[in-house]
């Protein structure tokens, strides 16, 4: 692995989880961050009415999901010092898999050669954040299965899981940090 890439920790795990809330937490606290593919890419083919949504077409949305995070990645080794991800390139096979789509070869491919720390802060679900939007359409138990997906992914990957707790967000933030020194 490249030793580059200790320095780029994920943060995954089912939608509904607040990834996105502790990501927003480590930019404010001034560190380096990538923006969830999914919802950037939801909202993009909204916008022009494009084909790529996960309710019309999702190996195009897993597809376009896979150039985010790889361009992701490319960006973060320009940045120096630690880079936090909301999701990485192992979702997408995790997605594909949950979607019950055949994981293509370049996407597996994508996911042994585009490395990240080996520990990955994984999210539980938590029901009592759990909500739906315009871009959040998956219900609780698509949610949970999400979650288990990961799971199974990141682990088939050889990557370790530290489950981040159930706790307000200055807590996970604190919890995150801790663990993230390098």
């Amino acid at each position: 692995m490249d030793r580059d890439c200790d320095r780029f920790f994920v943060l995954t795990g089912g939608p509904g989880s607040g990834k996105t809330t502790l990501i927003a937490a480590l930019a404010g606290a001034g560190h380096a961050t990538s923006v969830e593919a999914g919802r950037g890419i939801i909202q993009n083919q909204v916008a022009i009415d494009g084909p790529a949504l996960p309710w019309r077409d999702r190996a195009l949305f897993a597809e376009l999901m896979l150039s985010w995070e790889m361009r992701s990645h490319a960006v973060a080794q320009a940045t120096p010092g630690p880079v936090y991800f909301d999701r990485g390139v192992p979702d997408v096979v995790g997605y594909l898999r949950l979607s019950k789509i055949t994981v293509p070869g370049h996407v597996e491919q994508a996911a042994r050669q585009f490395r990240y720390n080996p520990m990955v802060f994984m999210l539980p679900y938590w029901p009592e954040i759990f909500t739906q939007d315009s871009e959040r359409k998956q219900h609780h138990d698509e949610a949970r299965r999400t979650h288990e997906a990961m799971v199974e992914t990141y682990t088939g990957l050889g990557y370790q899981l530290l489950e981040v707790p159930i706790a307000p967000v200055e807590e996970r933030l604190a919890f995150v940090l801790d663990h993230s020194r390098l």
